[in-house]
């Protein structure tokens, strides 16, 4: 019976010990946005404006998915890291742009006008 103990507590430490080789690898799997690459950061989303307010440096954007931010399409107000992305836009541009949240808020890093097609 001693043995059989033995056994068993050592099948334990030796599944463990194979769970913890393989969970590195497979960990990624469980938690996408973990394991993606630093790029998705800087993806940019699609969007159309819908308000500009250079003096509060904020704008509206009507926008589809932001993947590095989890945030599913909708219309939002957005502050800007520069006054000086708002320069070129106005209401109705379609445009493309990146975001990042820092320090709380969703702050646009980058805003261009999208290709015209």
């Amino acid at each position: 019976m001693k043995f059989k103990f033995i056994f068993a507590i050592a099948g334990l430490i030796l599944s463990f010990g194979a769970h913890a080789q393989t969970s590195g690898t497979e960990h990624s799997a469980h938690h996408p946005a973990a394991s993606a690459p630093t790029t998705a950061a800087t993806s940019l989303t699609e969007g159309e404006v819908r308000k500009v307010d250079l003096e509060q440096k904020k704008v509206t954007l009507r926008h589809g998915p932001i993947q590095n931010l989890e945030m599913p399409a909708m219309t939002m107000v957005f502050q800007v890291a520069d006054a000086k992305l708002l320069e070129n836009v106005k209401v109705g541009d379609k445009v493309r742009f990146s975001v990042e949240r820092t320090n709380g808020a969703i702050v646009i890093t980058a805003l261009e006008l999208a290709p015209q097609q």
